[in-house]
């Protein structure tokens, strides 16, 4: 859905670098994202937010960040959701979104889901999670990370950086009222990880996550996800010469020198961005879900996340990949919706309700 190709429209977008050095042209890219998806169908998200009612704005961090955020109410959407997987890669964030406008009767919250994007994503690309949960019950507010949609600019943290904004974003919007109830963190992707950052640096006060294909180290990320993208077969006749280009220019050596590059502009050694120590330090229960077809942040994330908190609990999910499984709202919601209504680390953290599709899950 939208947020949830983190790394990849990075590496597509390459094209527009300069010439000489694959590596510092990726290393660029790293360090910022500068762009937006173009799987995002952008017009279409505004178009349908245009018609709800919502309430939005900014907030500052403590790094002089201003962050946008949008929040609904819960309220009967009627929901009418449809993934529609076309077979190409480009189409495989498809998908069909109506929806009732509800009535202006107030309905009271059963609490708030703080939502995060991936990778050149923004908030809006998951407004089919933030109505789904809300006709669950819960208030919804998606935040724009640093450096995405309406947010501003700043160096990325992979996570890090991301989860001292997320935290004054709560603290600001827990002042004004908009922070209601028991609070839960649902992120994809870039903004699973920093999810799983951010409930680590808010400790009690988050009481669920919900962490769709995270990344287990950054560096390692990008080491998985570059080769992969670079030969995915293309689509077009520019990407085969794209495609073409970046294999003579992005070798093993250029990828490392990119990776370096970044970090040292980023002060923040990639190779040193441990989700994994991070998800072992949150105190509230913790829902992992792994497509395990995924080739953009491999299932090997997944696991061993699973294997670095033996208090989280982890689904991995057959023939679901990097794209897919987020817009899996019929096969997900049903599952996350029951984990957000009856895990608490005050009482327990219990397995999760299994996936709607028996055929299509298993539990580990």
């Amino acid at each position: 859905m939208r947020r949830v190709l983190p790394l990849l429209c990075a590496c597509l977008l390459l094209a527009g670098f300069a010439w000489p050095d694959g590596g510092d042209a990726l290393g660029r890219r790293l360090v910022a994202p500068g762009g937006v998806s173009p799987l995002l169908p952008g017009a279409r998200i505004e178009q349908a937010i245009a018609r709800l009612p919502h309430r939005e704005g900014h907030v500052a961090t403590s790094a002089g960040v201003e962050l946008f955020w949008r929040a609904f109410d819960p309220g009967a959407y009627r929901l009418d959701y449809a993934y529609r997987p076309d077979g190409s890669e480009r189409g495989r964030m498809d998908f069909s979104l109506d929806f009732a406008v509800p009535d202006a009767a107030p309905v009271a919250p059963r609490g708030t889901v703080l939502l995060l994007h991936g990778w050149m994503m923004d908030g809006g690309s998951l407004l089919p999670w933030s109505l789904q949960l809300a006709q669950a019950g819960y208030r919804t507010i998606s935040l724009d990370l640093r450096n995405h949609g309406r947010s501003g600019a700043a160096p990325s943290g992979y996570g890090l950086r991301e989860a001292r904004d997320v935290a004054d974003a709560v603290a600001a919007l827990r002042e004004r009222g908009e922070i209601v109830g028991p609070l839960h963190v649902m992120g994809v992707s870039y903004g699973a990880a920093t999810a799983i950052f951010s409930a680590r640096e808010l400790g009690l006060q988050v009481e669920n996550v919900v962490a769709i294909e995270s990344f287990d180290n950054a560096g390692r990320a990008i080491r998985d996800m570059v080769p992969h993208l670079l030969h995915k077969a293309p689509e077009s006749l520019a990407q085969q010469f794209t495609h073409r280009w970046l294999r003579w220019q992005l070798d093993d050596a250029a990828l490392e020198r990119a990776i370096a590059g970044a970090s040292q502009t980023l002060r923040l050694p990639l190779d040193g961005v441990d989700v994994g120590t991070a998800l072992a330090q949150v105190p509230g229960c913790v829902l992992l879900l792994h497509g395990s077809d995924d080739a953009h942040v491999p299932v090997a994330h997944g696991r061993a996340l699973a294997a670095a908190a033996p208090r989280a609990r982890y689904i991995e999910v057959p023939g679901e990949d990097h794209i897919s499984l987020p817009m899996r709202l019929d096969l997900l919601a049903p599952t996350v919706i029951d984990w957000l209504d009856n895990a608490s680390p005050a009482r327990h953290c219990p397995p999760p309700l299994a996936l709607s599709d028996p055929a299509n899950q298993r539990n580990a």
